[in-house]
């Protein structure tokens, strides 16, 4: 700190009229926070030379979705920026450079818009992120490279690619480097494995159960609760068998007394999280593994003396581990929830959230559950949100921002003409079915 400021300061505190100050303190004491703030001496070594950005490979967008683009980033519907991504990468474009940094600056705070920056950065962007650590990440996301050259994140969208059209010859070559992985990777390939699952991936998800990483014998044991006739979901079913016991119109319920090792490595995580207690933690967690094939929707209606709530949150887990449209059904039903409706066919979802929509107020829940609701919004859907944001602008004006914002994100919108009149929502509407035209 320099003397001139210690002075300052000092005149400051004491006051001027204890101790007179020639001169304006606080212009002073101003220009002097300036000075401190700017004046660093250059480092002295030689500046660093820079190779210039290489040569793009992909278009850049055109002059319409650029200047879109920039209205976005400007403040204009900023929650449809991934949106606007995902298209832009889709159309396989790249964006302006003069965008690059805001939307590096973006990805280092938001990693949900991530995942297509690497494409849409083009090369000038990884030579920026190669230059500045907070945009290093970038260079960890998938920009076109093959399996042998990639980084972590080519190979990741490499091997997706791959599963997605031979499901086979993916599990293969991640069979092959599984050993030469380090862990973190292992446990970012092995998810992609839930794209064409099937018992051909039984013996290898089985062998991943006694990998060293919690993380991929976590994904292996979900995988495996997907397959009905595994070797885990067997031993799962034999568990739930003496948990669980139907007399006449009630469900017995017995809680596992111990968690041994075999069900630690069947994915059965010994301690529990705060506030739970750790037979009510197995018997969920037992339950939410066992194939639902060994019991009946009919058992939602049984009387469960104790431990009602564990059997049916791990029902309801089940559900959504093993994606079983009934059972997701016939528990929404009971308990609303998102990821429940994510698992029904995207025509089931419109149907069950219609409904619900058409059934309950405007809270808290509304808003989650239409989060799980499938994109865009088809018409029955599109037509029950607009229906009830109509209905509660009268009542409840206060109340609706939230619900009528992701009526704009969400709903098709090649349905805008069902929104007029509805505040600002077939503006958005319209907002976005030019953005997509300005992209294809």
């Amino acid at each position: 700190m320099s003397g001139r400021w210690e002075e300052l300061v000092s005149a400051a505190l004491v006051g001027t009229d204890r101790r007179p100050y020639d001169g304006d303190l606080l212009g002073d004491a101003a220009v002097e926070v300036v000075r401190l703030r700017a004046g660093q001496s250059a480092p002295e070594q030689e500046p660093r030379a820079l190779t210039p950005a290489p040569e793009e490979e992909r278009e850049v967008v055109g002059a319409a979705a650029a200047a879109r683009l920039a209205r976005i980033l400007g403040g204009e519907h900023p929650r449809v920026l991934p949106e606007w991504l995902a298209a832009a990468a889709a159309a396989g474009r790249r964006v302006p450079p003069q965008a690059l940094p805001e939307l590096l600056d973006k990805g280092a705070r938001d990693r949900s818009i991530r995942a297509h920056l690497g494409v849409l950065a083009g090369r000038r962007g990884r030579w920026l992120a190669g230059l500045n650590p907070s945009w290093a990440y970038l260079l960890e996301e998938p920009t076109g490279e093959i399996w042998e050259l990639g980084s972590q994140g080519d190979r990741r969208a490499y091997l997706g690619e791959l599963r997605g059209k031979d499901p086979e010859a993916a599990r293969v070559l991640l069979e092959e480097a599984w050993e030469k992985e380090t862990p973190d990777d292992r446990a970012r390939f092995l998810p992609l494995l839930d794209e064409g699952l099937s018992m051909a991936d039984e013996p290898f998800l089985e062998s991943a159960l006694d990998d060293r990483r919690r993380e991929v014998r976590q994904v292996a044991a979900d995988l495996l609760t997907r397959l009905p006739d595994s070797r885990l979901a067997a031993r799962m079913a034999d568990r739930a068998a003496r948990c669980l016991r139907v007399e006449g119109a009630t469900l017995v319920v017995e809680p596992p007394a111990a968690c041994d090792r075999a069900m630690e490595r069947d994915g059965i995580r010994a301690r529990p999280p705060r506030g739970t207690g750790e037979r009510a933690w197995w018997l969920q967690q037992v339950v939410s593994r066992a194939p639902l094939r060994e019991w009946s929707t009919a058992l939602l209606s049984s009387k469960i003396p104790e431990w009602a709530r564990e059997v049916r949150s791990g029902w309801v887990r089940a559900a959504v581990l093993q994606r079983d449209p009934e059972w997701a059904r016939a528990l929404f039903a009971w308990d609303p929830l998102a990821d429940l409706l994510a698992v029904l066919p995207p025509v089931d979802q419109d149907e069950v959230a219609a409904d619900f929509v058409r059934r309950h107020g405007v809270d808290g829940q509304m808003i989650m559950v239409l989060g799980g609701a499938a994109t865009p919004w088809r018409q029955g859907l599109a037509q029950a949100v607009l229906t009830k944001i109509r209905q509660v602008a009268v009542t409840q004006p206060w109340n609706l921002s939230e619900l009528s914002a992701m009526a704009g994100e969400r709903i098709d919108p090649a349905l805008h003409f069902l929104a007029e009149g509805v505040g600002e929502v077939p503006g958005l509407l319209r907002f976005r079915a030019d953005m997509m035209k300005e992209l294809r």
